[in-house]
């Protein structure tokens, strides 16, 4: 009965641990959402490369307090046509500029493109309230990365523009004002290719590691009376190591 319990109290401790460090994750994703949410931002995390999407601008507060009365988008340079989304309260126009030289498009030759989208307000937006503008377009063919949409926010007093765009490697949100950005990646059976070719420092997937290291702390705590404490250390190396795989997918979007 002495030995049973002792290794109860071992299970406890263990999951203890393993639940303060979920919370210090959780906490620390909590407060990147917060720094996020105070900027104009794209609410979609990425779009397709070639495909047809949907991109949300949102206008979470106003400027210094005053109420918002315009919203202008500028369109990527790779961006030829925008259909925008008419928004209760807001007229909306697009701005056009002649194309430097004409491209095929769909409906045949295209000789200007969407440089703008301009919101203005029939009622000013009060600061503490927000408003999502949704623009659909074609993606460029090109994954090149993040793709860059500046937004000048006009109020009864005052602006705010979020128009910087990040130095290579620069963190976005490192800017005072950072544009609002999505990023372009490649199509599904791209993105499966190359995760087919992810390997770890010994040559083998993410997945195959993964799944070494729990048969093996298996294996070693088999024949062992205190497995509890076994599969509760192979659990904190299969949370590790999702951890380590996700910072990597970060480290590479923002370097692309």
């Amino acid at each position: 009965m002495e030995m049973g319990s002792g290794k109860r109290m071992r299970r406890m401790r263990m999951i203890k641990r393993v639940s303060i460090g979920g919370l210090i994750l959780a906490g620390a994703s909590v407060v990147g959402a917060g720094v996020a949410s105070a900027h104009v931002t794209v609410q979609e995390d990425s779009v397709t490369a070639g495909e047809f999407a949907v991109v949300s601008i949102a206008v979470p507060h106003g400027c210094d307090g005053s109420s918002t009365t315009e919203v202008r988008i500028q369109m990527p340079e790779t961006i030829a046509s925008v259909t925008p989304t008419i928004n209760a309260g807001w007229d909306v126009a697009k701005v056009m500029e002649p194309l430097a030289e004409p491209i095929q498009g769909e409906g045949g030759e295209i000789t200007e493109r969407v440089s703008e989208v301009v919101y203005t307000a029939k009622t000013p937006l009060p600061d503490g309230y927000r408003d999502v503008f949704a623009l659909s377009m074609k993606v460029p063919d090109d994954a090149s990365g993040l793709m860059f949409f500046p937004t000048v926010q006009a109020c009864e007093q005052g602006e705010s523009d979020w128009i910087e765009i990040p130095a290579d490697g620069q963190d976005p949100f490192e800017l005072e004002k950072p544009s609002p950005f999505v990023n372009v990646v490649a199509s599904t059976d791209s993105a499966d290719a190359a995760a087919d070719g992810d390997t770890g420092t010994d040559g083998e997937s993410a997945g195959e590691a993964t799944s070494d290291v729990v048969a093996e702390v298996e294996s070693v705590d088999s024949n062992d009376d205190d497995s509890s404490n076994g599969l509760a250390i192979a659990a904190l190396v299969v949370g590790l190591l999702g951890v380590g795989t996700g910072a990597v997918a970060i480290a590479r979007t923002r370097k692309a």
